[in-house]
């Protein structure tokens, strides 16, 4: 018995999730078949997504056929739920790719498809909605091998039962050497063409590609006999367990929920498991152990690799943390860049808000919920409006009170331009901390980096890994604006203690001092979120768009021209393009496309205008202050930035 977990995946109104009801129907795995319009579709079980039409939750099923198990996860196809997909995407198996014949490949299609290129994910294309007025299979397929990959393979004619078609055989034979030579050799070996094809799937050297009406309930259950034959499992049950987390959730009484896949070995009900949870160890007994279908919850006993389940138990197991075999944590793409200020009732006491997000923000870590100390607030993070107004929802039905947002700004972080070092000493009464840091500007996208360059006998490694714990423990404010510093090499170079009076807390407040020490004295940079645009667009129009860009302040490649349409592909900041699809949309009558995915963070196109306009004081947040604490005649007393250099005891 295979075990396999089938992430199906599309732009949204592609048809995914009427398309994931026919399968569940023909495993019987459901009994009737829901649809998105009339608000009972299995998987999308959550009041806000029957209300909307559209996926918010990546949620699972399982089915089961001709003796393998199969799990379903129907991922958002909106991009605002983008990290959701991503969380998704590690633990899948394969994937289903659903492209509409009608609109072709559209914005969330490709940057799918690059994040399934990008952990290696096997695919298959299934072209839906061939009922409707305007579909053009054919047309869809170019799109697909234009925009996307030129190793398609069309199964839907050249594979039935299990055999493989000349025509299939012969695009096999183009990509692989050995299948050449058999083929040209007239090799009719039904067998040896499957497993060749199975083969070249898996290792994501094919993409077979069917094309039916899930609604009409056209080709969807030769598609499932195809994708049977043409997937395969390698897991091995015998070794150690080993597995990955991919989602978090709390049940209806506040319970946490952690879900995991299974990548080796079995898990048993009391067993214990170690992971890293917020930096520390953690050595927790699984209390329970649930299979989830749809929003049904059975309890198992014990569960074996390939499987999807969640457990009890773990109290601070994160996203992406792997567990057993697997102790590293994934990094996700997905990046929001606006930021958002949480607005309630004053009768709300602030405690119960922010303990509310925080139970959202486990559930979601790229919400990144922060509390403000000096401005009394709650900022989350966000990809877009329409995540916005998922979360009033959201709250409202699941904690009883009301929230709105503020404006959401854009997400702006800080630099540095060249090489300072900082210098941090805390000493008051009985506290002992000194440490020097080197800090050096990293590559674009590297966040904060830490190193080490001070000897074990000079501070040991305990003391080093403490700075170190620090300096990952929270984001630290740039100078410019208050926002999060990033791309950055830490080095430690110095460091002491004192065998008495070295205390927890020392170091973190020297560690502080001396990262904020460094900034004062460094030439600080202001970045923003950048796009990377594709534009398709009538050669009318592109004298229009090209202007746009230029006015947006974005740069551009030479545009490619491909028939009656121009091509344009290039790099512009978020903050003047956020909204430009709207205004593109009715000058090209919708007929052009327009995709738009996060680009990392580069130099800020205007930052004098967002520095004034943000007005930040560097110097109104007492607890993040770059003054050092000395110590003389059995009191502490403080010592500015830009005097405290000369009084270190390591110099």
């Amino acid at each position: 018995m295979k075990r396999l977990t089938i992430g199906l995946f599309a732009h949204v109104d592609a048809g995914k999730t009427t398309f994931a009801e026919q399968l569940l129907y023909h495993t019987n795995s459901i009994r009737s078949r829901g649809r998105v319009d009339h608000k009972d579709a299995f998987l999308d079980s959550h009041d806000i997504e029957r209300a909307r039409g559209i996926t918010v939750f990546a949620d699972q099923a399982v089915m089961d056929y001709k003796d393998d198990r199969y799990y379903l996860i129907d991922t958002p196809g909106h991009v605002d739920f983008s990290p959701e997909m991503e969380r998704a995407i590690q633990v899948i198996d394969y994937a289903v790719v659903i492209v509409s014949a009608v609109e072709g490949v559209q914005g969330h299609t490709e940057t799918v498809w690059q994040l399934l290129r990008k952990h290696r994910v096997p695919t298959f294309f299934f072209i839906n909605k061939t009922d409707r007025t305007g579909a053009d299979v054919n047309r869809t397929e170019e799109e697909i091998r234009q925009q996307l990959t030129g190793d398609i393979c069309s199964i839907t004619d050249s594979f039935a039962d299990g055999r493989v078609g000349e025509a299939l055989r012969e695009v096999m034979a183009e990509r692989d050497e050995a299948l050449l030579d058999a083929f040209l050799e007239g090799r009719d070996d039904p067998g040896f063409w499957l497993r060749s094809l199975k083969e070249m799937v898996q290792e994501s050297r094919l993409f077979p590609c069917a094309h039916g009406s899930a609604l009409q309930d056209t080709g969807v259950i030769e598609f499932l006999k195809q994708l049977h034959l043409l997937t395969t499992a390698s897991y091995d049950e015998s070794a150690p367990f080993g597995g990955r987390i991919y989602k978090i959730r709390h049940d209806a009484n506040g319970a946490r929920l952690t879900f995991i896949k299974a990548l080796s070995g079995r898990l048993k009900v009391r067993e214990q498991l170690v992971y890293e949870g917020g930096g520390a160890p953690y050595d927790e007994k699984i209390t329970r152990i649930y299979l989830f279908n749809g929003v049904k919850a059975q309890p198992a006993d014990q569960v074996a690799a390939g499987d999807l389940f969640a457990v009890t138990g773990l109290s601070a197991a994160e996203a992406g943390q792997g567990l057993g075999l697997y102790a590293d944590k994934l990094a996700y793409e997905a990046e929001p860049t606006l930021q958002s200020k949480v607005e309630f009732d004053g009768s709300l006491h602030v405690q119960q808000v922010l303990g509310a997000f925080r139970i959202l923000n486990a559930e979601d870590p790229s919400l990144n919920v922060v509390w403000n100390e000096s401005l009394q607030e709650i900022h989350i993070r966000v990809m877009g409006l329409i995540q916005l107004e998922v979360l009033e929802e959201l709250v409202k039905e699941r904690f009883g009170f009301a929230v709105s947002f503020g404006q959401p700004e854009i997400l702006y972080k800080e630099t540095i331009q060249s090489a300072v070092t900082g210098y941090g000493h805390f000493e008051p009464l009985r506290h002992y901390a000194e440490v020097h840091l080197l800090l050096e500007p990293g590559e674009r996208g590297s966040g904060i980096q830490f190193f080490s360059a001070c000897h074990p006998d000079d501070l040991g490694y305990s003391y080093q890994n403490l700075v170190r714990t620090h300096l990952f423990e929270r984001e630290h404010h740039g100078l410019l604006t208050g926002m999060p510093v990033t791309d950055m090499k830490i080095t430690l170079i110095r460091g002491a203690a004192h065998n008495e009076h070295t205390h927890g807390g020392d170091f973190r407040e020297a560690t502080f001092r001396a990262l904020r020490q460094g900034l004062e004295k460094a030439d600080n940079v202001l970045l923003e979120p950048y796009y990377d645009f594709k534009i398709k667009a009538g050669i009318d129009e592109m004298g229009r768009v090209l202007s746009d860009i230029q006015r947006a302040s974005g740069t551009f490649e030479p545009p490619q021209t491909i028939g009656a349409h121009a091509l344009i592909t290039g790099r512009v900041p978020v903050s003047t393009f956020m909204n430009y699809s709207t205004e593109f949309a009715s000058f090209t009558h919708g007929r052009g496309s327009i995709r738009c995915t996060f680009g990392g963070y580069d130099r800020c196109h205007n930052a004098q205008e967002v520095i004034e306009r943000k007005g930040y004081n560097k110097d109104a947040d007492p607890l993040y202050t770059s003054s050092s604490i000395f110590c003389a005649k059995g009191a502490g007393y403080s010592v500015p930035w830009d005097e405290a250099e000369a009084k270190m005891h390591l110099l």
